[in-house]
């Protein structure tokens, strides 16, 4: 309605006391409606087999790992807890919210944290995986989104790694404005180092630990804690792309695809509000209820507490109750 339109946009012209955000702040995650596809056939799908080949060992592995599982002791199975956690924030409270979307500030001591863990997470480095990021946000669902679902389950979630990237991928990422992480240090730092800390902190400290600390055996300790640990992060990241954008309810924005689902949220520590997401990108829980089912949102929370992080961007009660109402499905439940 115009009234509920109206009051939306006089809430996206300020920024209060309590951590409201212009819509602006989202800068290069804003979708952009002026892109369109070119018209004429598709470009061909290039394979590229070196991906192929090494993600269908790395399944082969995990696969195999799974059936290790029994024969791991009981401090191996929390340690392979502990580092899919440390992998998991590392993408989504590092790559994903403080990094792409720029939703709270991190001192120094927590970004190199967060960078560290984002190496556990081997998902490629913080500035590729932001700017590509930027880009599916920007360009959703069409040629230019690396990940773009309307090309199907499987392609959304990992057959964009397989195959050479379209070209307007390529040619969008170079236009976003990326000073930001280009001037980050500890972007920079990781980009710079980034197959030593990968080989250190994805393989060689998973490993290692067990056996060192408390006597696993390094057959155990590699295809648990590393190799299946390792792939279980990827495909929840993975989700979001897939999942995410194909099933659940959209009470947010039903225009778009990206959807409300709780097993993506649950699996990705917090990442499966996704019309929420896509809706309000610059907001840095990336759900307006908090730490429900939201684990990222509790650490960025706690890291505020500890003052390690600050000025986390929210999005005003008003302003969704006013987005629900002008584009929602009709499914909203509070809380």
């Amino acid at each position: 309605t115009r009234s509920a339109e109206a009051l939306e946009n006089k809430q996206q012209q300020r920024k209060s006391s309590n951590g409201d955000v212009l819509p602006e702040s989202a800068g290069e995650d804003a979708f952009d409606h002026t892109y369109k596809e070119k018209e004429g056939p598709k470009p061909p799908r290039i394979i590229v087999w070196k991906n192929v080949i090494l993600m269908t060992l790395l399944h082969i592995g995990a696969f195999y790992g799974v059936f290790v599982v029994p024969s791991a002791s009981r401090l191996t199975l929390l340690w392979s807890v502990l580092c899919f956690l440390i992998s998991a924030l590392g993408v989504t409270a590092g790559a994903h919210r403080l990094w792409s979307h720029r939703s709270y500030k991190a001192t120094l001591p927590l970004k190199i944290f967060l960078g560290v863990a984002n190496s556990m997470a081997f998902q490629n480095d913080i500035f590729e995986w932001a700017r590509d990021h930027r880009v599916h946000h920007k360009y959703s669902e069409t040629d230019a989104d690396p990940h773009n679902a309307v090309r199907g389950f499987f392609f959304a979630h990992i057959g964009w790694l397989l195959v050479r990237k379209h070209p307007d991928v390529i040619e969008k990422g170079r236009k976003l404005e990326l000073t930001d992480l280009l001037a980050d240090k500890v972007v920079m730092f990781q980009r710079k180092h980034y197959k030593l800390s990968v080989l250190v902190m994805c393989f060689f400290i998973p490993t290692i630990v067990p056996w060192y600390l408390w006597g696993e055996s390094l057959w155990v300790a590699y295809f648990v804690p590393t190799l299946l640990r390792y792939t279980l992060v990827l495909n929840a990241t993975w989700l979001v792309n897939s999942a995410a954008h194909m099933w659940g309810n959209r009470p947010y924005d039903k225009n778009i695809n990206p959807r409300e689902n709780k097993f993506v949220t649950f699996s990705a520590i917090g990442e499966g509000f996704h019309n929420y997401h896509h809706t309000f990108p610059y907001d840095y829980a990336t759900s307006e209820f908090g730490c429900k089912l939201n684990l990222t949102t509790c650490f960025i929370d706690f890291m505020c507490f500890l003052g390690l992080a600050k000025d986390r961007k929210k999005v005003s009660r008003d302003l969704v109750l006013a987005r629900i109402q002008r584009t929602g499905d009709g499914s909203y439940r509070s809380g």
